[in-house]
């Protein structure tokens, strides 16, 4: 006897559009920072493909510099002061925000050994004082 398949219900329905629709680039709190830091007179690449990790990107990359920024969004990288957890499926969620947040982890392991500077940014930091830190640290990777 086969397992019938059983229809999602308009609960499931609504969540899968809505994740749908979520911003994976060009976020609000990606752009402030990216103009702060145009504004400074810094250029980047933005959503940029990472050295040695062909399906993962940076948000801004400063190759020159040797410098990745990712804005991380505080739901889906588990924000320690904001992280929440879905109630609805909530082992699964568990698991894939575990995820990645190891995923992050690797990453910065594999740029750091490459030598590169990793810079995580929270989507609820002030933008302006973020881009102040990207900026010092790239300008000192620069040598200037």
């Amino acid at each position: 006897m086969t397992n019938p398949v059983i229809p999602p219900t308009s609960v499931e329905i609504t969540a899968s559009r809505r994740m749908s629709r979520q911003r994976t680039r060009d976020t609000q709190p990606e752009i402030l920072v990216r103009r702060e830091l145009h504004r400074r007179g810094l250029r980047y690449r933005v959503d940029a493909k990472l050295p040695g990790m062909p399906r993962r990107r940076a948000d801004l990359l400063f190759t020159g510099a040797k410098v990745a920024v990712f804005v991380d969004g505080c739901f889906w990288h588990a924000c320690p002061k904001h992280k929440t957890a879905p109630m609805n499926n909530g082992s699964w969620w568990a698991a894939k925000l575990a995820r990645n947040v190891e995923r992050d982890h690797e990453t910065r392991d594999h740029l750091s050994s490459l030598g590169w500077t990793v810079l995580r940014v929270w989507e609820h930091e002030d933008m302006k004082h973020a881009a102040s830190d990207i900026e010092r640290v790239v300008r000192a990777a620069a040598g200037g």
